[in-house]
């Protein structure tokens, strides 16, 4: 998800994970049994706190130390490790693909000798493309191990940041299946992938695949970067690949911060498009181009600005759900139970004595 300290300082944006993707990270330290507190320590991550949202640099931070630490890209996940430079390498091998179709299809065999737990593929067929991410070998036994979860997310992407950055723009998913129950953290996939997130739970003791779906015609989009971005787009990575999204969401980024700025008024699409002196339909395409949509941007920002206020202030619900444009406490109770599993009394009682401060 997105935020910005100060609306007029674009220079100030801080985007920010749920801590989900966190411990899926972690999960292969786990396995093995080695304590993450050092890392954590380095990077200022408390996962004590499963209710807090990670600022991205701090994310990627992780991401690269974590790689250098058990010189695996893979995070320790999968049945061989994915040695440092694998990312590189595959950037390399891309990077003379004549289109993005090529370049995955040169991807996808790469991974195969450096990953072959997961199989990549891409498929078109009337006029839909699906990157397929197969598991060539369970994971895990428990389908919704975190994991597994984050294996799957992060190959994802992985491969769709890097699609983006090959192409010089951004790539909307239309839709995704993810093989596995909807994680508690679901509600970022809006922004990270696509509003259209799928769940279909692997069958016990199956193998599970994801499909991402797009449309085709942008597998024959021409790769137009050249050896000096790649030598400027490989400093920080792979965990750059992370922010990727970022740049590449300049709409949702706008639209979001005009939101945040007129609650407890709620602004229609309408009063975004005169604000920005656009028409609807052209903010609701740019939306769709990366990703994303009106309704998704309003639904993700009070969800993060009602789980702030419930952990971190003493606010009454219902002058939260004021502040927030609800017009009722009733239609706040519904949402908050659709974000979270459960009622805001009980998920603010869940963490009292943890995070709940003073305004």
């Amino acid at each position: 998800m997105l935020h910005r300290t100060n609306p007029d300082s674009p220079a100030r944006t801080q985007a920010t994970v749920a801590m989900g993707f966190v411990t899926g990270m972690l999960a292969g330290l786990a396995h093995r049994q080695i304590d993450p507190s050092r890392l954590l320590a380095a990077t200022g991550i408390d996962i004590a706190d499963t209710a807090s949202r990670i600022p991205i640099e701090r994310y990627a931070a992780l991401y690269n130390r974590l790689n250098r630490e058990l010189d695996d890209e893979g995070f320790g996940l999968f049945a061989q490790p994915m040695r440092l430079g694998s990312f590189e390498f595959l950037c390399r091998g891309c990077l003379s693909a004549p289109t993005l179709a090529e370049a995955l299809g040169r991807a996808s065999r790469f991974l195969h000798v450096v990953l072959p737990d997961l199989a990549v593929s891409v498929r078109r067929s009337h006029g839909k493309a699906e990157l397929v991410i197969g598991e060539s070998r369970k994971l895990s036994e428990n389908p919704d191990d975190p994991g597994r979860v984050f294996a799957f997310e992060w190959l994802l992407r992985l491969l769709h940041g890097l699609s983006c950055w090959l192409a010089g723009r951004g790539i909307a998913l239309d839709s995704v299946i993810f093989p596995y129950r909807k994680p508690a953290h679901f509600a970022d996939y809006a922004l990270i992938f696509t509003e259209d997130s799928r769940f279909a739970p692997t069958v016990p003791g199956g193998v599970g695949t994801l499909v991402a779906s797009f449309n085709a015609n942008l597998l024959d989009l021409p790769i137009r970067r050249d050896e000096v971005a790649l030598n400027s787009f490989l400093e920080g990575a792979p965990g750059k690949i992370t922010t990727l999204y970022r740049r590449d969401r300049e709409m949702v980024i706008r639209v979001r911060d005009l939101l945040r700025a007129a609650l407890p008024e709620t602004l229609s699409l309408d009063d975004i498009a005169d604000r920005l002196y656009l028409s609807p339909r052209t903010i609701h395409r740019r939306l769709e181009e990366e990703g994303s949509s009106f309704r998704g941007i309003k639904d993700a920002l009070r969800r993060d600005m009602a789980l702030a206020r419930l952990t971190k202030t003493r606010d009454s619900i219902a002058q939260v759900a004021a502040d927030l444009g609800y017009a009722d406490s009733s239609a706040f109770y519904r949402a908050f139970v659709e974000w979270t599993g459960m009622a805001p009394v009980h998920y603010r009682r869940k963490w009292a004595g943890k995070s709940v401060g003073t305004n």
